[in-house]
């Protein structure tokens, strides 16, 4: 009965930091009919908070002001049932890193301190791990988005760890853990959950189809899985915290570097896990 009520309770305070619900801007919504739509399926699915975060790349040139525009279209119709805000699916491309020098709140998230950072599927050179540094001396947060659907970056976890022991984040896909991007996704999406390397569940919904602004799934999954303290942290705390620009309150302690796991384990591993 206990956990029936914290999980309904829990699941009707969701927060989505990753989607494509702003219309007419990517290879998201489509229109604003669509737009709504997926709002009331976030709405019926218990998520009061979403950040749209539309892709910022060589594809779909990020403009602030249409972005704040549609964000106000969709807000003025969901007046206090749904909260939005603004950010971006930020690629690291030189020309983003170099307009992020001069205006850090053009791309973060609800423009705090926060930044969803994409890698590209076909290569991600060393010199970007000195670019996620050079953010962070900016007083910036990066979050990596979804990576385990980037296949190299499954192939090599390593290079994530270093990332997360580096002061990163990572977002994994709700539906990864689900199944519905493949078994290889959803394999390393669950290792890496139980290693501890994993921040935040987010929908990076696309229309209202096979890509929904729907969380409550996963949050039970987790739950049931691994406790609902893990699913509330992953899908209300860490989200909430970041949609606001504070601390995290749920940061485990980032994987050991290869050879140095079983000192670890001698040690005895931690994690810091506090609500406010």
């Amino acid at each position: 009965m206990l956990i029936r009520f914290v999980l309904r309770y829990a699941a009707h305070r969701m927060v989505d930091i990753h989607c494509h619900l702003l219309p007419n801007l990517d290879d998201g919504a489509e229109s604003f009919e669509m737009a709504c739509a997926m709002a009331e399926s976030a709405i019926a699915d218990g998520i009061t908070h979403v950040i749209g975060t539309p892709h910022a790349n060589s594809h779909y040139p990020f403009l602030p002001e249409l972005v704040k525009q549609r964000r106000d279209e969709i807000q003025a119709h969901f007046e206090g049932r749904l909260t939005l805000a603004t950010g971006c699916d930020f690629h690291l491309s030189f020309d983003n890193l170099r307009e992020i020098q001069q205006d850090m709140e053009r791309f973060t998230l609800n423009q705090n301190n926060y930044l969803l950072v994409e890698f590209a599927d076909f290569s991600i050179p060393s010199s970007l791990d000195q670019a996620l540094h050079e953010l962070q001396l900016a007083g910036i947060h990066p979050i990596i988005t979804h990576p385990e659907r980037n296949p190299l970056i499954r192939s090599q976890p390593e290079r994530l760890f270093r990332w997360l022991r580096q002061g990163c984040y990572a977002q994994v896909t709700a539906q990864s853990l689900l199944g519905r991007f493949g078994r290889s996704a959803q394999e390393v999406a669950e290792d890496w959950l139980d290693k501890g390397a994993v921040h935040f569940l987010a929908s990076d919904a696309h229309n209202t189809t096979s890509r929904p602004l729907q969380l409550r799934e996963a949050f039970e999954y987790v739950a049931k899985t691994r406790g609902e303290s893990l699913a509330e942290a992953l899908l209300v705390g860490n989200p909430r915290a970041a949609f606001d620009g504070l601390p995290l309150p749920y940061t485990p302690e980032p994987p050991e570097e290869s050879g140095a796991e079983e000192e670890g384990q001698a040690r005895g591993g931690r994690k810091r896990f506090w609500f406010f």
